[in-house]
């Protein structure tokens, strides 16, 4: 494993916006409810995965920042 911070990617698929951590355990998905000013997570990383030094809190940390620029980017949230 190299020094280099893992790279987390963001998809959206139908009315979610996905963050994962390729090769690892991490995900989380994240909606937007009608009529909430911002975005609730589900189906998240609960355990740590012991292959990488990160973990599930920190994961989640990056994961809700992404998902924010994203949902900001895509008009969701202002």
């Amino acid at each position: 494993m190299t020094n280099a911070a893992p790279q987390l990617r963001v998809t959206v698929q139908d009315e979610e916006i996905i963050v994962t951590l390729p090769g690892y355990f991490y995900s989380v998905r994240y909606y937007k409810p009608q009529g909430s000013p911002g975005l609730i997570a589900r189906d998240m990383t609960a355990a740590n995965d012991l292959r990488i030094p990160m973990t599930a809190a920190e994961f989640l940390a990056q994961a809700w920042k992404l998902a924010n620029n994203r949902a900001r980017q895509l008009g969701w949230v202002v």
